[in-house]
């Protein structure tokens, strides 16, 4: 899994460094303090992770990612806790607060190595098992129209019927294959298949129309035009 990792401080880039030595599955490709010239690198190389500051001097960590069309898996690496909220929000695999152990770094890595081999995987099938209750219920990925966050439960909107699930939003996310879906809102998860019309704020899907929010809008227009 390659990776690099950008922060205005050589030490915490440093540490970064040393523990990513220490994970085999993991090549730390380079380190930036300058975010800009990360964006130079990220337009000229495919990367599977990114290790983010976010308090740096040009542009904040949070600011800088949402500028990325081809989005890696995300971990930020930070001293302030205030923005944990956003981090979930905008799907990071994981948020390190400043000074962190190498069992919590290696924890972290683990979990993005999981989402990696999810999004790369081949012979997927084409289908998922929903938990409702005490029951699965098998539902094909061509039968999904969006997915919705509603409180502790996500509803499953099909052709045909709804279907709500007692799971996060971020536990979603994961079971749908990204070539098939797309986040377009912090509570709307949508089948790119089935969009029939896209606006600057919503787009339509059926008689439901559904709001795009600015943080999710270059994900959605990368997507469509490939």
């Amino acid at each position: 899994m390659k990776a690099i990792a950008i922060d205005d401080e050589p030490v915490a880039l440093e540490v970064v460094k040393q523990h990513a030595a220490k994970v085999p599955f993991l090549e730390l490709k380079a380190t930036f303090t300058e975010a800009f010239k990360a964006l130079d690198y990220l337009q000229e190389e495919n990367v599977d992770l990114l290790f983010l500051d976010i308090k740096m001097p040009d542009i904040t960590g949070i600011g800088f990612f949402n500028s990325l069309s081809k989005k890696p898996l995300l971990i930020f690496t930070t001293a302030f806790s205030e923005h944990a909220v956003t981090s979930f929000e905008m799907d990071a695999v994981d948020y390190l607060l400043k000074p962190f152990s190498l069992s919590r770094f290696i924890r972290a890595c683990n979990k993005a190595f999981e989402l990696h081999k999810l999004r790369n995987a081949t012979d997927l099938p084409d289908y998922i098992f929903l938990k409702t209750g005490y029951e699965q219920l098998k539902v094909l990925y061509d039968d999904i129209l969006y997915v919705e966050a509603a409180g502790n439960y996500v509803t499953f909107v099909l052709k045909d019927k709804k279907i709500m699930s007692r799971s996060s939003f971020n536990e979603a996310i994961n079971l749908l294959p990204a070539a098939k879906f797309v986040r377009v809102h912090r509570s709307y998860i949508v089948a790119v298949s089935r969009i029939e019309k896209v606006e600057r704020h919503q787009l339509t899907i059926g008689s439901q129309k559904l709001p795009v929010s600015e943080a999710y809008r270059e994900g959605l227009t990368s997507i469509l035009h490939k």
